[in-house]
């Protein structure tokens, strides 16, 4: 029970990122870099705490997916940050919850995996609940570019598989060891790529801003991904797949509670054809086992 509080805490804390990430104002890849940066600190102090030691010589055998997986984590968190300042908070967390097939997709390439046909299936099904989104997000509502919205939780769903899969190369560390170092290398990565793109000016950050980005870093990254290894440990697979459901549905219902975003019918039957179609996928692996970063 222990581990099921913990990872329901750990989802529920993921899936009101974007409702934090709203009040920020600034660009989202120095909303990025910020986040790794408070994000690994707090692993590292976690680290120190539980007296665990990283070893030099794994990192130089994982270097080459360890660097490739902070890539695709930092562009992850822009593309995702973009969607939530581009649409509604549940259109930007179902998009992004695109990732899963993304993953089916690329793993007889990546992982020399067959693609069953009920594989086939929940693709063209999960296609369909995205379409039926898109379709009914117009741009009426002049606050919002939802087809652009939803067009960068794609992109951020790609890279997430991308990190998924990577992962599978990074081999004899544990997963608080391996999300540390990417939290630090996507940082140091995004460094330059801040420095050359966008004009920083952290005094022009409001009080606001300020205070939901270290949230956004301590709780949002720290201690959620602190909850969410705590957590991992005690479930079997099928219960992590199940379970990791919470995270958007915290996102739907933030975007309807606090924002008052609502969904047309159709988008709510697009919404249940997009997420059973991603459930029943990783239900049918026994050792699924999604990875939150």
């Amino acid at each position: 029970m222990k581990s099921k509080i913990y990872f329901i805490l750990s989802m529920m804390i993921f899936g009101t990122i974007g409702v934090f990430v709203r009040y920020i104002n600034l660009p989202s890849s120095i909303i990025a870099l910020i986040r790794g940066f408070i994000g690994s600190l707090f692993l590292l102090g976690v680290l120190i705490l539980t007296k665990q030691n990283i070893s030099w010589q794994n990192i130089r055998k994982n270097l080459p997916a360890l660097l490739f997986s902070s890539f695709a984590l930092g562009a992850n968190w822009i593309f995702l940050f973009e969607a939530y300042k581009h649409t509604t908070i549940a259109n930007a967390a179902l998009s992004y919850y695109f990732a899963p097939v993304f993953v089916i997709v690329m793993s007889p390439i990546v992982l020399k995996e067959k693609i069953s046909l009920k594989n086939v299936v929940y693709i063209g099904t999960s296609l369909l609940g995205l379409f039926l989104i898109v379709q009914n997000s117009g741009n009426s509502d002049t606050e919002y570019n939802h087809l652009l919205g939803i067009f960068y939780g794609v992109i951020a769903a790609a890279f997430y598989a991308a990190l998924m899969l990577s992962n599978k190369f990074v081999h004899n560390m544990t997963n608080l060891e391996t999300t540390l170092l990417q939290l630090s290398f996507a940082a140091i990565i995004l460094v330059p790529y801040v420095f050359i793109k966008e004009d920083i000016n952290l005094f022009q950050m409001s009080a606001f801003s300020l205070v939901y980005i270290i949230i956004l870093g301590v709780v949002h990254t720290g201690v959620g991904f602190y909850l969410f290894f705590s957590g991992m440990k005690g479930l079997k697979g099928q219960s992590i797949a199940a379970l990791s459901y919470v995270d958007p549905i915290t996102s739907l219902l933030a975007s309807v509670i606090i924002f008052n975003e609502n969904m047309t019918l159709i988008q709510i039957l697009g919404t249940i054809l997009l997420l059973g179609s991603t459930f029943l996928s990783q239900s049918a692996k026994k050792s699924v086992h999604p990875e939150r970063v």
